[in-house]
């Protein structure tokens, strides 16, 4: 949940460390600090509140000289946000510092023993706990820096990804992970450590992902060295090539990354079905699937973990997978999954989905899926990331960097990859008919088109709905079929970004309970696509009507009939039902988006929320 970053080499450390969180800011940003070894002295400087006030705070009087440096962003778990709990920390000697992403299980019952033995704790935080240990291993065992991290590592339990600097060995910082993400950026001299590649990548090409489990110990003079932290054996680590830029990752004009990445759908579902969708001649490449054929079509049931709003994409695939593959599916929030002992047989087929790959109930999920046998599918964004590395097989989304907290583009190339998948399937089963398989190919192609479409013609329109219900204190938000899952989408991104409280619903159980809410101060957003229990939806617009609920309702273009009931319509083109979905969330995100905006909220990091949950 939090963000570091790390340098050594030839260069200023401060502008590389301060930048790097600036990048990583997405994964925590209540409090933020830098540590920087001048050569003489460690300078430390953190504070409560954002990286800008860490920078305004540093360049008041700290120095920033300095070759090696280490930064944290932090998202809160143990201790309330403050410039005490803030990261880095100090052992006790102040020889060690660290900065830690994770979180230490049982540093209660560490702390209490290093208590014992006269150390001293200045903040409430498990990362303070861990460096203590550190330097007690040590003392005690008379041992270098990267043997005592080793050892103490081996009596934690949580997850966590750290580095530790001791200013008696000044050419040297030691890094480690299990469950929480760590890449090393390797360049000429120098080297780079980041949760993620984004602070490094005008740097160098060339990048280390450390696996669950490794420790390095990085010099400057004479390179890296992995080992294993449980029996301490050399491992051969494999240098990947970064295949993202620095334009990617930049706001590019745009007011928000937010809404960048909005407008950045049609170029990213392009991307996603790039290379694997030939439609021209009717077929779908997808090695992942390809290859595990006869194992995905012969799934008895196929079970769907995920949180957020990957949990939502895989809502949408049930109705896509069952629809046209014609296996029965059930998704399961990963958070849930392994703690309530679930029935998996071995001719399961488990889908894990996560926009950055590092979700850590996900993860527990499928490390639970692959003990009982059952066969692990994953999709995700970030390539590298744990989860691509735990499962059997996969596909990447090719969505490009999601920045803002509050995901879009990862929920429609999440679907995108998932229709394919679907399709594939129902292809090799015979499912569905060759004429029927080309057309799904050809609607799927003419998507980003369609988006380009709404976002076009409807963002000036949807700009005076959110003037219009900016105020409102609740908000319901009603689907049916493949779109009741967009109606819980959107509902989560106004609750994300605006902190309005909205909620989403099946249209046909509002009359189960939600109807007593509504009242001429309820907006409710109705998702009415005249592909998809059409009829059915109208009347259910009309129950609101009839009690004086405002209604805004998502149509297909060229609708009267809504258009008659509703206060206000927002159109999307025509298209199979099944495909409907990635048209009709485009105006709930950007919806969500201008309510924020007017309401004066950050957008991009909204309160409370990290974008990479890598703690349970």
């Amino acid at each position: 949940m939090c963000g570091i970053v790390g340098y050594i080499g030839h260069r200023d450390a401060y502008p590389i460390v301060l930048k790097g969180l600036q990048r990583l800011e997405y994964r925590g940003y209540d409090s933020a600090g830098i540590a920087l070894y001048d050569g003489q002295e460690l300078n430390l400087c953190k504070t409560k509140g954002k990286v800008a006030d860490l920078k305004a705070k540093f360049e008041e009087g700290t120095s920033t000289k300095g070759n090696i440096g280490i930064g944290h962003t932090r998202w809160a778990t143990h201790g309330v946000p403050n410039d005490v709990n803030s990261h880095p920390h100090y052992s006790n000697s102040e020889n060690l510092v660290i900065i830690h992403n994770g979180i230490i299980e049982n540093y209660s019952s560490l702390k209490k023993e290093l208590v014992k033995r006269g150390y001293t704790f200045q903040s409430d935080t498990d990362t303070e706990v861990l460096i203590n240990l550190i330097e007690d291993v040590m003392v005690k065992e008379d041992v270098k820096l990267g043997k005592a991290v080793q050892i103490a590592l081996n009596q934690t339990i949580g997850a966590y990804a750290i580095t530790v600097f001791d200013k008696r060995k000044p050419n040297e910082l030691i890094v480690a992970r299990l469950g929480s993400p760590l890449a090393i950026g390797i360049g000429e001299d120098e080297f780079f450590i980041a949760s993620d590649a984004s602070p490094f990548i005008e740097f160098t090409s060339n990048v280390i992902y450390l696996e669950d489990g490794e420790m390095a110990v990085i010099r400057r003079n004479k390179g890296i060295k992995v080992r294993k932290i449980q029996d301490d054996s050399l491992v051969d680590p494999y240098v990947q090539e970064l295949k993202m830029n620095l334009e990617q990752i930049e706001k590019g004009g745009y007011d928000h990354f937010m809404l960048k990445e909005i407008y950045e759908q049609p170029n990213a579902i392009k991307d996603t079905y790039r290379g694997r969708m030939l439609v021209d001649k009717g077929i779908i490449k997808m090695s992942g699937v390809d290859d595990n054929i006869e194992r995905l079509a012969n799934a008895k049931r196929i079970i769907i973990v995920a949180c957020g709003t990957s949990w939502h994409a895989g809502l949408v695939a049930e109705y896509i997978f069952e629809d046209l593959a014609r296996i029965p599916v059930e998704v399961e929030y990963a958070s849930e999954f392994r703690y309530r002992n679930p029935v998996i047989y071995e001719n399961d087929v488990v889908i894990a989905i996560s926009q950055s790959g590092e979700t850590a109930d996900t993860m527990a999920a499928i490390k639970l899926a692959k003990e009982k046998g059952a066969f692990v599918f994953g999709v995700c964004n970030v390539v590298g990331s744990s989860i691509s590395r735990e499962t059997h097989a996969g596909a990447y989304t090719h969505a490009g960097p999601e920045i803002g907290v509050a995901s879009t583009k990862a929920f429609t190339t999440q679907i995108t990859v998932l229709t394919m998948m679907a399709l594939k399937l129902a292809k090799y089963k015979g499912a569905i008919s060759d004429s029927q398989f080309r057309f799904h190919l050809q609607e799927l192609e003419r998507i980003p088109a369609k988006i380009t479409r709404v976002l076009e013609t409807s963002n000036d329109h949807i700009k005076e709905i959110a003037d219009k219900y900016k105020n409102t204190p609740n908000c319901l938000y009603l689907g049916r079929g493949f779109n009741f899952p967009v109606a819980l989408e959107g509902a989560l991104k106004l609750k994300e970004i605006s902190y309005i409280h909205a909620e989403g619903y099946p249209a046909a159980e509002m009359k189960h309970g939600p109807i007593a809410l509504i009242d001429e101060q309820m907006p409710v957003v109705v998702i009415a696509t005249k592909k998809g229990h059409y009829d059915k939806v109208v009347s259910n617009i009309q129950e609101i009507k009839s009690r004086k609920g405002k209604i805004i309702g998502i149509v297909t273009e060229g609708d009267e009939e809504v258009r008659n009931l509703a206060d206000y319509v927002i159109e999307i083109p025509e298209t199979i039902e099944s495909l409907t979905p990635l048209l009709t969330t485009i105006p709930l995100q950007l919806l969500s988006y201008h309510i924020a905006v007017m309401l004066g909220r950050n957008v991009d990091q909204p309160r409370n929320l990290a974008k990479s949950v890598t703690v349970e």
